[in-house]
């Protein structure tokens, strides 16, 4: 089952994401998440929070078929979290995250530290990128002369073959703070294969 989340920030335009919108079993809108998808013309089944970035809560007004779950600001989860936990426990086993782009840094290093955490988002769409966490077989399609930059999500050591890349990561061995930034895409079928730990690729929109 997929989960979308959208949560507060800069998102995509509605077309890039369509497939994802389309297949979704459930859609959580996490706080200002909700401006977000609104502008996208989706209407997500909960929107929850607390509901501190809305610029007018009666926003939530406009959404009366949704469920409205209303948090503390005080509390340990983001409300990103509590979204993502939200379509866990209604039984979902895909996760995606549309919007966090631009704004505060801290809420973007935020969003990167969930790819660390167990059951992280398979994808996460901003206004400027897409990126796509890699913990097995990543086959790469219709990206050639694309660039990509890679880096490791684990405490572990990140061991991969590659397939399609411009410069091969098969030698390396990447620890927590190693990135391999601007790599580029040479193959229409490209592929990362993980060995060892867990990578996100970062896929900058095309100008």
């Amino acid at each position: 089952m997929l989960g979308i989340v959208f949560t507060g920030g800069l998102g995509p335009k509605r077309e890039e994401v369509e497939e994802y919108l389309q297949r979704a079993h459930l859609i959580v809108a996490a706080d200002s998440g909700i401006l977000l998808a609104e502008q996208m013309e989706v209407e997500p089944q909960i929107i929850l929070g607390d509901m501190d970035s809305l610029p007018d809560r009666r926003v939530l007004e406009r959404h009366k078929n949704a469920e409205i779950q209303v948090y503390p600001t005080e509390k340990d989860d983001t409300d990103t979290e509590l979204a993502l936990k939200c379509l866990r426990s209604r039984g979902c086993t895909e996760s995606i995250l549309i919007g966090g782009g631009g704004g505060r840094l801290d809420h973007l290093l935020g969003i990167v530290s969930l790819f660390y955490r167990p059951d992280p988002p398979s994808r996460w769409f901003t206004h400027g990128e897409e990126i796509i966490y890699i913990a097995n077989t990543l086959d790469i399609q219709g990206l050639k002369g694309r660039v990509a930059t890679f880096m490791p999500v684990s405490v572990e050591e990140c061991r991969m073959t590659t397939e399609g890349l411009r410069w091969p990561l098969d030698s390396l061995c990447w620890k927590p703070g190693d990135i391999g930034i601007s790599n580029i895409i040479i193959s229409d079928e490209a592929r990362v294969t993980m060995r060892q730990g867990k990578l996100i690729m970062i896929i900058p929109k095309k100008e």
